[in-house]
C-alpha cells in the first residue's frame, strides 16, 4: 500500500514538472532594456612629481641703457640760420679782354698736289677768288690780341670745288669743299679736305688804298 502511494506521487511530480516546462517553453518573452554604455572615465592626471617639466631656459642678457642727458630747451631766438655752402669755384679759360684787331684781306697759299704748283694770293674779304677749280670766300680775317699767348691770324672762309663751265655748257653747281677758321700757327688743326689741292692761311692785312691819278 505505501509503495503504491510513493509511485503515484513520483508520477504526479514528474507530470507536475513537465508540464511547467512546456509552459516555460510557450511563455512570451518579455522584451529586455538596453543596457547604457558607460561613459569613456578620464585618464587621471598624473602628479606634478611625474609630469615632463619644460626644459628651463636661459634669461635674457642685461643690456644697459644709457641714460639721456637732458639737455636745456634751445630758445628759437638762439637758432643760427643755416647757411648753404659756398659753391667752389670753377677755374675758366682765360679770354681776352681786348678785341680782335680785324683786316679787309687774307693771304693763303695754295697748292697743286699733282704738278707740285704752289701759287700765293690775296682775297678781299666778302669777294670770291678763283683758283683752279676751287673758289675762296673770306668772310673775316683777324690778328691775335695783344694779351693773347700766341701771335696769330685766324680767318673764316668758305671754300667751293667748281669746275669751269666748258664753252657752250653750263656751269656745273658748286661743291663745297671747306667751312670754317683757319689759324696760320696750326694748318693742320682744320685743313681743307681735297684729293688734288692744299691750302692755309698765311696772315691777313689791311687792304692798300687805291690812289687816283693826279691827286695829292
Amino acid at each position: 500500500m505505501a509503495r503504491r502511494l510513493l509511485l503515484s506521487l513520483t508520477a504526479g511530480f514528474s507530470v507536475l514538472v513537465a508540464a511547467g516546462f512546456v509552459a516555460a517553453q510557450t511563455a512570451p518573452v518579455a522584451p529586455t532594456a538596453p543596457v547604457p554604455t558607460p561613459a569613456p572615465v578620464a585618464p587621471s592626471p598624473l602628479p606634478a612629481a611625474n609630469q615632463p617639466q619644460p626644459a628651463e631656459e636661459a634669461p635674457p642678457a642685461i643690456v644697459p641703457v644709457p641714460t639721456p642727458v637732458s639737455t636745456p630747451p634751445v630758445q628759437a631766438s638762439e637758432v643760427a640760420p643755416a647757411t648753404p655752402p659756398k659753391a667752389q669755384a670753377v677755374d675758366k679759360p682765360a679770354e681776352s679782354t681786348i678785341k680782335r684787331a680785324r683786316y679787309d684781306v687774307a693771304i693763303i697759299q695754295a697748292l697743286d698736289k699733282v704738278s707740285a704748283e704752289t701759287v700765293r694770293f690775296e682775297a678781299a674779304v666778302g669777294q670770291p677768288v678763283r683758283y683752279k677749280t676751287l673758289v675762296f670766300t673770306v668772310k673775316a680775317c683777324e690778328q691775335a690780341a695783344a694779351d693773347e699767348p700766341q701771335e696769330d691770324a685766324i680767318a673764316y672762309m668758305t671754300v667751293d670745288s667748281q669746275p669751269r663751265a666748258a664753252p657752250g655748257k653750263p656751269t656745273p653747281p658748286a661743291r663745297q669743299a671747306f667751312k670754317g677758321w683757319m689759324y696760320s700757327s696750326s694748318p693742320g688743326l682744320h685743313p681743307l679736305q681735297h684729293p688734288v689741292y692744299d691750302a692755309w692761311l698765311i696772315t691777313c692785312r689791311t687792304a692798300t688804298p687805291v690812289v687816283a691819278a693826279g691827286s695829292r
